[in-house]
């Protein structure tokens, strides 16, 4: 103590520097350690033991409050030199860590800020606190942050305990075992039972040996197959001599049927002018029914026992394949076998053979309208009377329809494949169908000319299109047609429409109702107006025309968008009880049609505008025009035909104010007409009028060749015409 006091006593009389005042605050507090061990000491003396263990345990709390107070001594050191670490907030934010000797600490009053820099460069750093484990553990985690030798210390033992650490991987085991499936379980999983399995036993009980006193006979034994697999197609010798086996030959099926195909029709064609020229019976006074618009004539052989006394309503051309015409045949004037009385008969005629039709359909109610289908024609659809639509198949066998014996020979009679007529009553018409049209694109496009109407490429193509049907009251439907997987001998439970055997039917796809948009304001004088036809246009088959029995057109789509214009008009101003009878578009892609009326006008429109380009009003003397066609093999020149069986030739190119020609059919008198014809090769392009006439008869007759073969630059001229008419 008095060592402590000299000490005082000699450093009170000189002045303490500025930075040690701290020093002063040391001694002091040893000097008070000093006074508080003399004082144990005398009081363990003094006391028993208890009394000196609770002594111990009050100095060790004195002890560890003393250490705090060192460590909050030297953290307030620590504040003064103004170390920036990440324990020192500044502006609410942690700086990064930065050594304290790179650190500026501003001068205070006692302390020019100069000489803390010399200091502080010059004073070296304290040594790091060692402080027992025991301790850091009670103290902030601030502090313990500071302490880097006991988490070394842990860092090095943990290493040294993960080296002694190691897994043991002796047991092992698979979660999934699939082993491959041989070929015969495989075959077994596709083509046998699930729950079964085959098992064979070979034993050789049937290898019985009898002694027997005949002969032997040699024998042999031969195979073939048919149709042939690979090179050998028979064989069965027992040398097993390689010559003795008959390779099959290679042969181009495809080609060899389509040779087959167009040699028959040829052998039938000659076999056919053989006949005409034996056996005229059925084709008198051929050059003499020859009219003067044409070079030669033909005459199809409607003298057919189911064809005589019944007379011809409609005629009907396919737009692909242009030899083949259909005629509708009304009821028979006297009674014929009692499963075509009655009845109406539709008869397929190809033009170069006459001797007989190629198919025959019947129908049990008046047909109104028909066509083809519009790639192949291998199917014919048809409106009648009562509002149905029926459809034939003529690739179906004949052995599922009716055979009638008439004469000396066998014909069959072929019902309709599909109808509508009783079963779909939500959808069907309600009014008698007075047109059917096929929608598809390529309706008008060339296609090259096909021997035979029936081949097996056509029938495999050519059935994904519409058709569609429109009735007098202003309601068109259309139709999808769909072609069935298979065949169904036994008939189908939900298709009641469809024949047993039959794979072709319609099925709804959309209505629309034309009164709607016929009505107009002013017009209730007129009554309900009348839809007698309608077209669609080859280029963009969702636009459509209608002929109307008050003079109009109406213009539409199947989407119901709006459409300019919406009606064409005649020249004349108003509205007129005229009906649209013909209506026909051009078939060498030109946006314009004919429309024939029966006031005996014939109007040519563009699509694009209301009024007529061009309207004759006297070309058929005021009779009422029943048939109007384009020319298949010039875009200048059409066909017209009135109600006073009078035939009208127009060649716009020659004349653009009346017809070139004119030809009468008398005594018999004209009933329908159809144009036929091919312009693919200008040598071989041909030009001919059906003519159906009121006695039931119908002939071919080929026009002339001036008017038939296509003229050089003519589609060119044309436009020019209709621009000038513009």
């Amino acid at each position: 103590m008095e060592k402590i006091k000299t000490q005082e006593g000699s450093t009170s009389g000189k002045r303490a520097p500025p930075c040690g005042s701290w020093l002063r605050g040391m001694g002091e507090k040893k000097a008070r350690k000093l006074k508080r061990k003399t004082l144990i000491q005398k009081m363990l003396e003094l006391m028993n033991i208890q009394l000196a263990l609770k002594m111990i345990l009050k100095i060790t709390k004195m002890t560890l409050r003393f250490v705090m107070e060192m460590m909050i001594a030297l953290t307030s050191w620590n504040q003064k030199r103004k170390s920036k670490s990440f324990l020192w907030p500044e502006r609410r934010r942690y700086r990064r860590f930065r050594k304290p000797l790179m650190q500026k600490t501003k001068g205070s009053a006692s302390c020019p800020a100069d000489c803390l820099r010399s200091q502080m460069k010059t004073v070296p750093l304290p040594e790091p606190l060692y402080v027992e484990f025991s301790l850091i553990l009670q103290q902030p985690h601030a502090v313990r942050r500071v302490g880097l030798r006991p988490l070394s210390k842990s860092r090095t033992r943990s290493t040294k305990l993960l080296r002694l650490i190691d897994l043991d991987f002796s047991f092992t085991f698979s979660l999934l075992d699939l082993p491959p499936v041989n070929e015969y379980d495989m075959y077994i999983r596709n083509f046998g039972k699930k729950n079964t399995k085959q098992a064979y036993v070979q034993y050789n009980e049937d290898n019985v040996d009898r002694d027997i006193q005949t002969e032997e006979i040699e024998t042999r034994g031969v195979w073939t197959q048919h149709p042939g697999e690979g090179t050998a197609v028979s064989g069965g010798s027992m040398s097993g001599d390689p010559c003795d086996v008959a390779a099959a030959p290679k042969v181009d099926t495809p080609r060899l049927s389509s040779f087959l195909r167009a040699a028959c029709q040829v052998i039938a064609v000659l076999l056919e002018e053989d006949r005409v020229g034996a056996e005229p019976s059925w084709g008198p006074r051929t050059q003499d029914s020859t009219l003067h618009i044409s070079d030669n004539s033909s005459q199809l052989n409607t003298s057919l026992p189911f064809l005589q006394n019944r007379k011809v309503s409609c005629l009907c051309a396919s737009q692909v394949q242009r030899q083949t015409v259909v005629s509708v045949h009304g009821p028979p004037g006297a009674a014929a076998a009692p499963v075509l009385d009655c009845r109406y008969v539709l008869c397929v005629w190809d033009i170069w053979q006459p001797s007989g039709p190629q198919k025959v359909l019947i129908c049990e109610s008046k047909v109104t309208c028909c066509c083809f289908s519009p790639f192949k024609a291998f199917l014919l659809f048809a409106g009648t009377v009562h509002g149905s639509v029926l459809v034939w198949d003529l690739r179906e066998d004949s052995r599922i329809h009716h055979y009638v014996k008439l004469g000396n020979c066998f014909w069959t009679f072929r019902t309709a494949t599909f109808s509508t007529d009783g079963i779909l009553t939500s959808v069907n018409h309600r009014s008698p169908v007075q047109a059917i049209e096929p929608i598809s694109t390529s309706v008008y496009k060339k296609q090259s000319f096909v021997l035979s109407p029936f081949s097996t490429q056509e029938e495999m193509s050519g059935l994904s299109f519409h058709i569609a049907s429109l009735d007098e009251s202003g309601v068109l439907n259309v139709w999808v047609v769909v072609e069935l997987p298979k065949a169904d001998i036994a008939g189908s439970v939900s298709d009641l429409g469809l024949i047993p055997g039959g794979r072709i039917k319609l099925v709804h796809s959309a209505v629309i109702q034309l009164s709607d948009s016929l009505s107009h304001k002013g017009c209730e004088f007129w009554g309900a107006t009348r839809t007698l036809n309608v077209k669609f246009l080859p280029s963009d088959p969702s636009h459509f025309i209608v002929g109307t029995d008050v003079g109009l057109i109406s213009h539409g789509t199947r989407q119901d968008l709006r459409v300019s214009p919406k009606l064409y008009k005649a020249q004349q101003p108003g509205m007129r009880p005229v009906q649209v009878n013909v209506i026909d578009f051009s078939p060498f892609g030109e946006p314009v049609f004919l429309a024939g009326c029966s006031d005996g006008s014939i109007r040519l429109h563009q699509l694009t505008s209301e009024c007529p380009l061009l309207q004759w009003d006297s070309s058929t003397n005021g009779h009422a025009v029943t048939g109007l066609h384009w020319s298949l093999t010039r875009p200048a020149m059409f066909l017209a035909q009135d109600d006073m069986s009078c035939i009208y030739i127009w060649d716009l190119l020659e004349s653009d104010l009346g017809p070139v020609a004119k030809q009468l059919i008398s005594p018999d008198r004209l009933v329908a007409m159809t144009v036929v014809g091919e312009a693919e090769k200008a040598s071989g392009s041909f030009l001919a009028l059906v003519l159906a006439r009121a006695s039931g008869s119908v002939d071919v007759q080929y026009l002339k060749r001036a008017w038939a073969a296509p003229v050089g630059d003519e589609l060119r001229k044309l436009r020019l015409l209709f621009q000038e008419a513009l």
